[in-house]
């Protein structure tokens, strides 16, 4: 099964037609045959070939063998984010010959998309996608659903809320059989503010990760279940912020920073909602400490510790002035429209310029944020501008919009 395929790729790197491979052994015919797997030939016709060609056809057999469990080792070790494995493993595929055989090419391209999404390399992720949705639809079952899995990926990095969930709930778990998607589900489910179910798929994910023993991805899982809970009070938000400390710790014994960020930004987040603001800034700023500045993570948590300041008056409005016009730098420089948006709102209300940070968020921010399914931000807007026009004697757009969250509710 896999000599015709080896003997065909030899034959076309040496540049030769089958007419000449099979002089003085078999015809031409015969060697498409072969090539193709359509026909027997014996042991010594594959001999002679493999003279011609000046290779050893058993190790070729082997090292087409390896490539197979060697891409599903590299997937593992992707999902596991054991960083330097996937670079070394990466490394030795990018200089293995046989992976140009068609059928591992896809798996292997597909793959490297994935591991530039792991690290975050979104261009080059989506013209390797680019690339293989020209052809999505000779795909076989497994891949068709790795992509559906990588593109759902590739919208959250880019926020893009409402294109990651619908893409991530087709996938077939009876095809894919890799339920460590249904973490990025319920991710995608918490943006859009499907908070049962986040927690659902959270859960699901949270089983097989513990399976697996992938300790990282069980933090992953556990951050969305505690994320989605509601604190009823006091001692239930005690008891969450007591989960949140358990898991930063398990993140300092794992040297998990990346992961340590997030649950401290989250934590600051759960605080802020209570209007412990000197509490969530300090969190704030520990979680920024150990995040790349020029990147979308970082800004999220300069936007949550500005917020902060300026409800809590912690800090001077120039102060705050000039943290929003590092956090608007950044966010044009690296393409985050997002965040271009939140600091430029932020901007208005410091300034206290109520009238352009109105006019701004109906005319710029709403849209964008329903473009994309910011459902939380939608909701939260739609009735501070509500508030606004019914304050300023503004009835009809009051009235308007009251009939949006009506419906929506």
């Amino acid at each position: 099964m896999y000599e015709g395929k080896i003997i065909k790729f030899y034959r076309e790197k040496a540049k030769i037609t089958q007419q000449q491979l099979g002089e003085g052994i078999c015809s031409d015919t015969h060697v498409s045959k072969i090539e193709r797997g359509m026909t027997d030939y014996s042991p010594e016709i594959t001999l002679l070939f493999s003279k011609r060609l000046g290779i050893n056809i058993e190790e070729e057999k082997m090292r087409y063998k390896d490539i197979k469990i060697l891409l599903y080792r590299w997937h593992d070790v992707i999902i596991k984010e054991r960083f330097e494995e996937a670079k070394t493993i990466k490394d030795k595929l990018d200089k293995e010959p046989l992976i140009q055989i068609t059928d591992y090419q896809i798996l292997y391209d597909l793959l490297k998309a994935r591991y530039h999404l792991l690290h975050n390399n979104l261009k080059q992720a989506d013209t390797i996608i680019k690339a293989i949705q020209m052809k999505q639809n000779e795909l076989p079952p497994y891949e068709s659903n790795l992509l559906k899995h990588i593109l759902g990926i590739y919208y959250l990095s880019k926020q893009d809320m409402i294109n990651a969930v619908n893409i991530l709930k087709t996938i077939s778990i009876d095809d894919y059989k890799n339920p460590e998607y249904y973490l990025n589900l319920a991710i995608s489910y918490h943006a859009v503010n499907s908070k049962v179910m986040a927690y659902y798929y959270a859960e699901k994910s949270l089983q097989f990760f513990i399976e697996t023993n992938n300790f990282l991805k069980v933090i992953d899982a556990e951050m969305i279940m505690l994320m989605t809970r509601e604190s009823d009070g006091y001692h239930d938000f005690q008891k969450i912020a007591e989960q949140y400390n358990a898991l930063i710790h398990t993140c300092e014994l794992c040297s998990a920073p990346g992961k340590k960020a997030r649950l401290l930004h989250n934590l600051a987040f759960e605080h802020y909602g209570r209007h412990e603001f000197e509490d969530a800034s300090l969190l704030y700023q520990q979680s920024m400490v150990l995040k790349e500045k020029k990147s979308a993570v970082y800004l999220i948590s300069l936007e949550g510790f500005i917020r902060s300041c300026f409800e809590g008056n912690l800090l001077s409005n120039n102060e705050l002035l000039l943290l929003c016009q590092e956090g608007l730098s950044i966010s044009r420089e690296i393409h985050q429209s997002l965040y271009t948006i939140n600091f430029k709102l932020l901007l208005h209300l410091i300034n206290n310029q109520l009238r352009e940070y109105y006019r701004y968020l109906f005319t710029d921010a709403l849209p964008y944020f329903k473009k994309c399914g910011y459902v939380t931000l939608v909701q939260r807007y739609e009735k501070e501008l509500f508030n606004y026009y019914l304050k300023n004697g503004e009835k009809g757009k009051a009235l308007e919009l009251a009939d949006i969250l009506i419906n929506a509710g």
